[in-house]
């Protein structure tokens, strides 16, 4: 098969945040900003981030003015530096502290959503703020200690690293994203999709995903997860897209694989089931009984930018 390229891009992707790392150090440019009326704050409260107009079907990402964000900074959780939307100061503020952060809030209305509930609904620029903020308040709320020596971390460069206050250790920590691959499998005109019983729908079949280990090629981790998944080996492999998947804290990096063979054998239990689907099956897929994953995921964008490729 020919170069496959990617058509659109991925859920979560498209920052519109400069994110000036140098100017993360500049302690007073980041005091500065933070007492600018104009800067805005992304708070995040328990993994979810503040949104309006959710119940409505309509959600959309609200950013606080440091006035408006004023009482749930002064409660005291981490916050950091983000980047610059234009001349604007981003900034995340974790408020998971308190049992109940709307009352805190200056207006009524807002809600804190799971961003996966509205993916795809969400404007893609605020979700990918959205999904900057939720991953890095991941990392400081659960960093606090040094993995070194245990001692506390305390947050430098804006809340964007963590430094162990040990003299003896004087560990930098900086935030984690787990690489893993997603793959579309193809032989043919037809396509490896495997259904796991963790899928939020029932009759979902999906492309195959895994980590990468230590000391693997993304080529190498590619081959290893299909195989070990479903029992296919697989020859040339072709880079698609990637997507940021803050769910907590990875980087979706997608695949094409071509099958070398045709046996499906379960070699785990990762997948209760694994077919191969022609691209008129994908097409029926409703009167088949099964569907594919939308097409604000990264899985989907694989198997659509596959179907088209004719």
């Amino acid at each position: 098969m020919s170069l496959i390229l990617a058509t659109h891009p991925n859920t979560y992707s498209g920052s519109p945040l400069d994110r000036v790392s140098p100017r993360r150090d500049d302690s007073a440019w980041i005091a500065t900003q933070m007492a600018d009326p104009a800067t805005l704050w992304a708070p995040v409260w328990r993994a979810r981030s503040l949104m309006v107009g959710v119940a409505e079907g309509r959600p959309e990402a609200v950013f606080l003015t440091t006035e408006a964000a004023e009482a749930l900074r002064m409660a005291g959780g981490p916050w950091a530096f983000l980047g610059l939307r234009g001349e604007t100061a981003v900034f995340a503020v974790d408020v998971s502290h308190a049992e109940d952060p709307l009352p805190l809030l200056p207006e009524a209305g807002f809600t804190f959503t799971d961003l996966r509930a509205v993916r795809g609904r969400l404007a893609a620029e605020d979700a990918s703020v959205l999904a900057h903020a939720r991953a890095l308040m991941h990392w400081r709320t659960k960093h606090g200690f040094c993995g070194v020596c245990g001692h506390t971390c305390e947050p430098r460069a804006a809340g964007n690293v963590l430094h162990c206050t040990n003299p003896t250790c004087d560990t930098q920590h900086f935030p984690r994203t787990d690489p893993a691959v997603i793959m579309l499998v193809h032989r043919g005109d037809r396509a490896l999709l495997g259904h796991s019983a963790r899928f939020p729908i029932a009759n979902m079949y999906s492309t195959l995903a895994g980590f990468v280990e230590p000391g693997e090629t993304l080529e190498e981790a590619v081959a290893r997860e299909v195989y070990e998944e479903s029992g296919i080996r697989v020859g040339r492999v072709q880079y698609h897209s990637s997507q940021p998947w803050p769910f907590p804290a990875s980087i979706m990096l997608g695949f094409y694989a071509e099958g070398l063979s045709e046996e499906i054998v379960l070699h785990d239990d990762e997948l209760s089931d694994a077919r191969w689907f022609t691209r008129a099956d994908i097409l029926n897929q409703e009167s088949l009984g099964f569907v594919v994953p939308p097409l604000d995921s990264i899985a989907g964008r694989l198997i659509s930018d596959w179907m088209a490729a004719v």
